[in-house]
């Protein structure tokens, strides 16, 4: 736990310095952006493809730190659901500061979008194992908690059943009839006599 508050600590510095310092030199270039995949489609379009992958991954990169480090630092928040709308509401604040108060800065929702998908690809190789690993699994609330009287009981008929089921096994292995010896080896000489008083009947 206190190496996850350290990576988070660690990673709101490098998340404050890379969307919230002032960019003046920028101002001509940013514009706000309220529509969905109009950002993400001129990522695309643009002619060199380290710049695409420089806008489009830079920003699934920034947002996999929350896919694992939510579920770690803040139980409530694991599942899937929960850390990519956790993500997306830092996220939307974040650009909502980048559009009112950073220079240079202009507010974009595919922002949002692709650091949300950061998220849900970190929750997936990582987030969803180490939740698991430190927090014990929650009782759904549609899975109600037996009482301890219950679980005393159902554990006492389970080892009742047992114990009646061993028994009637070794009283079954009991019951079995021994072989008889004797009506065994009376049949086997019968059977070897029985040429013998064929022959003396011949004329």
């Amino acid at each position: 736990m206190a190496l996850g508050f350290v990576c988070m600590v660690a990673f709101a510095v490098a998340l404050a310095r890379a969307t919230l310092v002032p960019s003046p030199a920028s101002v001509s270039l940013t514009h706000t952006n309220l529509h969905p995949g109009d950002s993400i489609r001129l990522y695309f379009d643009q002619p060199d493809w380290r710049d695409t992958v420089k806008q489009v991954g830079g920003n699934i990169v920034l947002g996999v730190p929350f896919g694992f480090l939510l579920p770690v630092l803040f139980p409530r928040t694991r599942g899937l659901v929960r850390v990519v709308l956790m993500t997306a509401f830092v996220m939307l604040t974040v650009e909502v500061a980048q559009g009112l108060l950073v220079t240079g800065r202009a507010f974009d929702i595919d922002d949002v979008i692709l650091n949300s998908a950061g998220a849900f690809l970190g929750y997936l190789v990582l987030g969803r194992r180490l939740g698991r690993a430190l927090h014990p699994r929650r009782v759904r609330w549609w899975h109600p908690r037996p009482a301890p009287e219950q679980t005393a009981a159902a554990e006492k008929s389970e080892e009742g059943r047992r114990g009646w089921w061993r028994t009637r096994s070794a009283a079954g292995a009991d019951r079995q009839p021994a072989p008889d010896t004797d009506r065994t080896t009376t049949s086997k000489r019968a059977r070897w006599s029985l040429p013998a008083a064929l022959r003396a009947k011949r004329p």
